[in-house]
């Protein structure tokens, strides 16, 4: 089966994640926070995540493409918005969005691994999806640790947000293709 638009959408949301993610702890730092509410607030996340995917689960199978679409999208979203943020609980509800959105997509690209793949054949793809989206987390560290000593945070967050759109926007252009016309 090919899934290489799957391997490609995700690898670009991959690279927004980890290009941000180390650097999120600064971004809370300069609002003065402290590692307390950075725990709080990675907490926030992981919960309204798990909570997210209770509700997903049984709209996940016949809608799967849509919402990797609205998780990159509401990602993108929330990247745009951080910079702005100046209160503590702004942080917080962002991180209950981002949280939903990482359900949301978490659970979209393991439904469409296994829909996109023939049982009993599954390891060479899974495989495939996990070095590149793997590789491309790493990457994302050191192009993101290169750009904060030449940019601002608030533009790493703006640039990620580019790669969320650019992730969304490689599932979109294929939403409407029928599905042996991707595999072919």
């Amino acid at each position: 089966m090919n899934i290489k638009w799957l391997v490609r959408s995700q690898s670009m949301v991959t690279l927004a994640s980890g290009m941000i993610y180390p650097y999120y702890l600064l971004f809370l730092k300069n609002l003065g926070n402290s590692f307390s509410k950075y725990g709080l607030a990675f907490a926030v996340f992981t919960i309204s995540s798990a909570a997210a995917s209770q509700w997903l689960a049984p709209r996940m199978d016949r809608h799967a493409k849509q919402w990797l679409i609205v998780s990159s999208v509401g990602m993108a979203a929330a990247m745009i918005a951080f910079p702005w943020v100046i209160s503590y609980i702004w942080v917080l509800l962002l991180q209950i969005m981002m949280g939903t959105c990482n359900a949301m997509q978490r659970m979209s690209e393991r439904v469409l691994l296994a829909d996109n793949t023939v049982a009993g054949q599954r390891g060479p793809a899974v495989g495939h999806y996990h070095f590149w989206t793997s590789a491309v987390s790493g990457f994302a560290v050191i192009v993101g640790g290169v750009l904060i000593d030449w940019l601002t945070i608030d533009v790493l967050f703006y640039l990620s947000a580019i790669l969320y759109m650019w992730g969304a926007l490689v599932v979109w252009r294929l939403r409407s293709i029928p599905k042996e016309t991707i595999d072919g």
